[in-house]
């Protein structure tokens, strides 16, 4: 899909106020540590993470996403009443019903002809989003629309760590499924998006192009267990594998739908999972390593949110600088595979 209507106009993310650092959570695994002689520090040298970010207790998904709309309509310039689209994006919900994308609606102040709803796509949800706003720009359905996410890793992160202390069972092989839902953070971000007839910022979404590989929907599973909270199991080696496969066929597809080479990006934003992750990634796809920007070390994976707010304070650094190609590239569990092009 190629676009030649839709602007990019602002980011706005947020960050939660309490940083936890991977040695913290193995203190409080310390007694798991010790029985299954695991070295301290493994979790950061496995993940490349040395700390996330997690909201004070009770914080919902919808008060992030509000705080990261707010700070993306006033970068803007525009007002509640200029949006005519909204979608809530995020692996993370207030419930299962009413869509989160009401709370955020009302908190924001948005229009009643403001249409919304949620897009659920595992950590691929916000540029699902995006590209459901490209085509109603690109249709002249919408004017001005505005894409949120927030996660919120608290809970599962707690649950899995009650799970290990308690399982008796434990091996240094059944400990493996768990150790992707350490390496989950919380964080919030918002982007505004507009026709380019109305106002052209310059910043454009060229096009994009996606990937399904449903085969291999069984690598990583997640939701409420129970009285046992939110956990998630996770076959993190083939997941690794069958991810990367499906990006290579999506990064194919997308040098043909936007005529980019690869030395035509000059910044790769990517969903970030561990570091071995993005050098198998960089790797198959024969990228420069050095035009990735990361916030991995300090935000570990912030689900849906990991991609763009990335590129959000890449640009905030001069790490994209007008005129230059972008690229936003995720891999989400499913298996499915988005990549979407950037003249900022």
């Amino acid at each position: 899909m190629k676009y030649s209507r839709v602007c990019l106009h602002s980011f706005g993310y947020e960050l939660p106020p309490n940083i936890v650092t991977s040695a913290d959570l193995e203190q409080q695994l310390s007694s798991v540590y010790r029985r299954l002689k695991l070295p301290e520090g493994r979790l950061e040298l496995m993940s490349g993470i040395r700390s996330r970010r997690f909201w004070n207790p009770e914080t919902l998904p919808s008060e992030g996403a509000i705080l990261a709309g707010r700070k993306a309509l006033l970068a803007s310039g525009l007002t509640a009443s200029d949006i005519d689209f909204m979608v809530f994006t995020s692996v993370s919900r207030d419930m299962m019903e009413p869509a989160t994308a009401s709370f955020v609606h009302h908190g924001l102040g948005l229009g009643s002809r403001c249409q919304i709803f949620d897009i659920s796509n595992a950590c691929l949800g916000f540029l699902n989003g995006m590209l459901m706003l490209a085509n109603m720009i690109e249709l002249g359905q919408v004017r001005y629309g505005l894409i949120v996410a927030s996660e919120t890793a608290e809970d599962l992160v707690c649950s899995t760590i009650e799970q290990l202390q308690t399982d008796d069972t434990l091996t240094r092989k059944t400990i493996k499924p768990a150790f992707a839902s350490l390496t989950i953070g919380s964080g919030a971000v918002a982007l505004v998006m507009g026709s380019k007839k109305v106002q052209d910022t310059g910043h454009r979404l060229v096009g994009g192009s996606w990937r399904a590989n449903t085969r291999h929907n069984d690598l990583c599973h997640g939701g409420q267990n129970g009285g046992d909270g939110t956990l998630m199991s996770t076959d993190s080696e083939v997941l690794l594998e069958k991810g990367v496969e499906t990006a290579e066929f999506c990064w194919q597809d997308f040098q043909k739908e936007t005529g980019w080479s690869k030395e035509k990006v000059d910044r790769f934003f990517c969903h970030q999972v561990g570091q071995a992750h993005a050098k198998k990634l960089f790797s198959t796809l024969e990228l420069d390593p050095e035009r990735n920007f990361e916030t991995l070390p300090v935000l570990g994976n912030v689900g849906s949110v990991s991609a763009p707010i990335t590129m959000a304070m890449g640009i905030e650094k001069g790490k994209l600088k007008q005129g230059q190609r972008g690229a936003l590239l995720g891999i989400g569990s499913g298996i499915n595979s988005v990549m979407l092009g950037i003249e900022w």
